[in-house]
């Protein structure tokens, strides 16, 4: 089980206009398509603890409070093939129970569905590290998972 969580299981990404955003238990990743050929030059991006910026060739493409905190020394982007940026972002509150329900605040919330998958996600990706050796990345869970699921920390090991 060398290969991270995410890759095993999938991820659960929510559909935007100008791409799609998915999260883990630690990150969230928004991934932006561009016009083919975008150099690293055509590209501002501005990441801060509650705010992200994008604009591409002059363009503003993302603009807006994050649902919650990033720690923005840790916040990154990288343009891939000439049209793809991906930005990802390092969650302050890295705890199952903090599944972002949209990625700006009043913007490019998930469905009730698409959130119910991802709080899944998230939920078994907890259970994954609290039990590293099992394999949860083909799981399903049904039941109390909202907030992360049910605390066994004070049953007796």
């Amino acid at each position: 089980m060398s290969a991270p969580f995410e890759e095993r299981s999938g991820v659960v990404p929510c559909a935007t206009p100008w791409g799609r955003w998915y999260q883990t238990l630690e990150e969230v990743f928004i991934e932006v398509r561009v016009p083919p050929g975008t150099r690293a030059r055509d590209v501002r991006c501005s990441l801060r603890s509650r705010h992200v910026e994008l604009a591409v060739g002059g363009e503003e493409v993302l603009q807006g409070k994050l649902f919650d905190s990033t720690i923005a020394d840790e916040g990154t982007w990288t343009l891939e093939d000439r049209k793809l940026i991906r930005i990802v972002l390092t969650k302050t509150n890295r705890d199952a129970g903090n599944c972002w329900t949209s990625l700006l605040e009043n913007e490019y919330a998930a469905d009730p569905w698409v959130q119910d998958q991802m709080q899944r996600k998230l939920t078994l990706e907890r259970f994954q590290r609290e039990n590293p050796g099992f394999d949860f990345s083909g799981a399903e869970i049904s039941g109390n998972y909202s907030k992360g699921g049910p605390d066994f920390s004070s049953l007796e090991k």
